[in-house]
């Protein structure tokens, strides 16, 4: 037992010593992975609550996403996009009636794809709206994560994301999230505004969920002034939130639909964004491109992945057992001291602690989760996002419930 402890230490002084210092991980070096759960290099069996930040949600290496990959990558991996493969067609024209758009842009990572829709967006503002050159603006949500490259920090109001990284990218306004005022008002005042760019729900931020109607009147807003509406789903998509899309809660059909990580099962990295005819024929060849974006391996991934989350009805299990979920815990909350309240939708939920007299709580009750056999992970200090694989069961999730319970009473004194 001793040596093994000591290899789980050696890994973790390892990343410590060659690695860059730009996460602070739990101390837990997985190895292995299947459906809802995780285990460690001691062999340790662990609940897995936040599904690689919700890009597992058909569960860890699933059967049919692991034979799609492999069978793929035997034949042929990587071409660039200098020629045609025999993957990309197919997965563009599934992915764009799965998703009901005309076309489909492939990239890697939730970052590239959000960069890909900003230049898409402007593109088009200036090819198709007629504003002039370099004046387009995109309004932009406070507390939003969209991803860490140079351009989306520039428009965060998060210090730790941009200290030291400036000169940044202009051409971004910056409103509060769930005010459809504030958007009409800078709508109203500012004619150069090309799109509004918004999470449906803020997963980074501690799982927001706007108001009933806040989208939908946002899109009308945006149709209005002509204006794109665009979705950042990279998170909020492919189910998690107990449908298809988190907009679809409010029949919403983004102008510009942005998608990552459940794209591919969180087995390789895929993202896209997806738009009708007139948006995506602004970007013409040598405009934008990808070196990896399309690829054969990426192709098949996801269509294997979509496949998966249609026929497991893996957003009809989300929305029943995320309502379980939240009553469960709104429950213990009623008569608990730490435990604040539970807000989310479907399986994409968050914890708030109340962290008065320790502002390590949340942290701390993490590492006594993962010690009980569960894995999750607090941001922004006082919040605990709850985020299992969509392919987790009824009675999977009560285990999993009483272990949360138990662990929060373990503070309650």
């Amino acid at each position: 037992m001793n040596k093994i402890k000591l290899q789980a230490q050696e890994l973790m002084e390892l990343e410590d010593k060659f690695g860059a210092h730009n996460y602070h991980p739990l101390p837990v070096v997985l190895e292995r992975g299947e459906g809802v759960y995780v285990w460690d290099v001691e062999g340790k069996k662990y609940y897995d609550f936040l599904s690689s930040y919700s890009a597992v949600n058909q569960g860890h290496c699933h059967p049919k996403i692991i034979q799609a990959l492999t069978e793929q990558a035997k034949k042929l991996t990587l071409t660039s996009r200098a020629f045609y493969n025999s993957r990309l067609g197919e997965y563009e024209a599934f992915a764009a009636r799965y998703f009901g758009y005309d076309k489909v842009l492939p990239m890697n990572t939730g970052a590239e794809a959000v960069e890909t829709a900003i230049k898409l967006c402007r593109k088009w503002a200036y090819e198709k709206k007629g504003l002039p050159n370099n004046t387009a603006q995109i309004v932009v949500c406070s507390n939003n994560f969209h991803g860490r490259t140079t351009t989306i920090v520039s428009f965060s109001i998060d210090p730790e994301t941009k200290h030291h990284y400036g000169p940044f990218t202009p051409g971004f306004i910056v409103i509060p999230y769930n005010d459809v005022d504030a958007l009409e008002k800078v709508l109203d005042e500012n004619k150069s505004i090309a799109g509004f760019l918004v999470e449906p729900i803020q997963g980074e931020a501690g799982v927001y969920v706007p108001d009933d109607g806040y989208l939908k009147k946002c899109f009308e807003l945006c149709q209005k002034h002509q204006v794109l509406f665009i979705a950042d789903e990279i998170q909020t998509g492919i189910a998690r939130t107990g449908k298809l899309l988190a907009c679809d809660y409010e029949d919403v059909h983004p102008d510009l639909l942005i998608l990552g990580k459940a794209l591919s099962g969180g087995t390789y990295p895929v993202s896209a964004v997806l738009a009708c005819n007139e948006i995506m024929e602004v970007i013409r060849p040598g405009q934008h491109g990808s070196t990896f974006g399309g690829n054969p391996l990426a192709s098949t991934v996801a269509i294997a992945a979509l496949e998966v989350i249609e026929s497991e009805n893996l957003s009809d299990n989300a929305l029943q057992l995320g309502k379980i979920f939240r009553k469960e815990i709104q429950e213990y909350c009623l008569n608990s001291k730490i435990a604040s309240f539970v807000r989310g939708k479907g399986l994409l939920n968050a914890l708030v602690i109340n962290n008065e007299d320790c502002k390590d709580l949340a942290w701390d009750i993490c590492i006594s989760l993962s010690e009980n056999g569960l894995l999750a992970k607090p941001t922004h200090t006082n919040i605990i996002r709850f985020a299992p694989p969509l392919v987790i069961t009824e009675k999977q999730l009560c285990e999993c419930i009483a272990i949360i319970r138990q662990t929060l009473q373990q503070f309650e004194s």
